[in-house]
């Protein structure tokens, strides 16, 4: 009972949703990056806007969760002209 208990707890505050792009290995382990990255965001402006994290620490946090992503980015090697056809 307290499994079940931590995964309703873990998929609350980690959900994901599902992918509709390019199917390629790549893309799939971005779109999980950016959704991780969208997750702490949302987070982080939560504790700012509460006053329980200062505006400067809020955007080191923010700005070191944007290189991180921007390195996964690049280190995907994400072509431009595989964005999907809207």
């Amino acid at each position: 009972m307290e499994k079940s208990n931590q995964l309703d707890k873990n998929n609350f505050l980690y959900s994901y949703s599902r992918y509709c792009g390019q199917v390629q290995p790549k893309n799939l382990v971005f779109n999980a990056n950016l959704q991780e990255f969208s997750q702490k965001i949302g987070y982080i402006t939560a504790l700012e806007t509460s006053g329980k994290l200062c505006p400067h620490e809020a955007y080191k946090q923010v700005e070191l969760l944007w290189q991180n992503l921007q390195s996964s980015y690049q280190q995907l090697a994400i072509d431009s002209d595989s964005s999907a056809i809207i």
